[in-house]
């Protein structure tokens, strides 16, 4: 009998990646799926790249959605990443860095892919604990787009159970690292920044620096991210 196929969602991050290596342990057939948004760290897409191509996945598909025709975040628009925030502000605002309706558009995207596949699983690398208090990173918005895909799709009608499997969702980036880790994923080649240099180093002062970063001294693990050449990323005080 063929493997159940899967759609994962690849943005070339930490968690996409490790979620990637689950599918694979599940036993999944997977289809990776990196999407263009018009994203500042248009990296990340080289890493999904990179990774999926090692990953001795069926394939790797990239589409294009351009989000900066509507601009509203730091990733899309001429807004300033912020920088420096306080580890414990992170889940208590919403920042600047959330893209309207991201998460919304990324599944939708998984489901039409799984849909023509003739798949019922996507994987997505939500996380509800270090995610730097986006709304569309809870279990409450995942079990609703399992809703939204049973009543919106011919195959859900027809009587298909889509599942998004969320296998990150109640980890800490320490715990994300440490499953990583036990599966044999290769963090080097992972890229989290949402402020690169145009080299593609890492900032080390974003939300998304900071909590990789927290993630690797908790794990117990090096950091094997390539920072600028002065990277203030500590994690013992705001002005890290």
């Amino acid at each position: 009998m063929s493997a159940a196929r899967a759609v994962v969602l690849l943005s070339g991050g930490l968690d996409s990646t490790t979620c990637l290596a689950w599918a694979r342990a599940q036993g999944f057939a997977c289809h990776t799926l990196a999407v263009d948004y018009g994203q500042r760290h248009r990296v990340e897409l080289e890493a999904a790249r990179a990774i999926a191509a090692r990953s001795n996945n069926v394939e790797h598909r990239e589409i294009a959605v351009d989000l900066r025709v509507l601009g509203g975040s730091a990733l899309t628009a001429a807004i300033a990443v912020p920088k420096h925030r306080a580890l414990d502000a992170m889940a208590d605002q919403i920042p600047v860095t959330y893209v309207p309706a991201r998460n919304t558009i990324l599944l939708a995207l998984a489901l039409a892919y799984a849909e023509t596949l003739g798949a019922r699983d996507i994987v997505a690398g939500m996380n509800a604990l270090d995610y730097s208090g986006y709304p569309d990173c809870r279990p409450e918005f995942v079990a609703a787009f399992e809703r939204v895909a049973a009543l919106g799709t011919r195959a859900g009608a027809e009587g298909t159970r889509f599942r998004i499997h969320t296998p990150l969702m109640a980890l800490d980036k320490a715990g994300i690292i440490r499953l990583g880790q036990s599966l044999g994923v290769d963090y080097g080649l992972t890229h989290s920044c949402y402020d690169p240099a145009a080299d593609g180093a890492a900032c080390g002062a974003c939300d998304a620096c900071r909590l990789r970063s927290k993630g690797f001294e908790e794990a117990g693990l090096p950091d094997p991210t390539r920072y600028g050449s002065s990277p203030n990323r500590g994690t013992g005080c705001v002005s890290s």
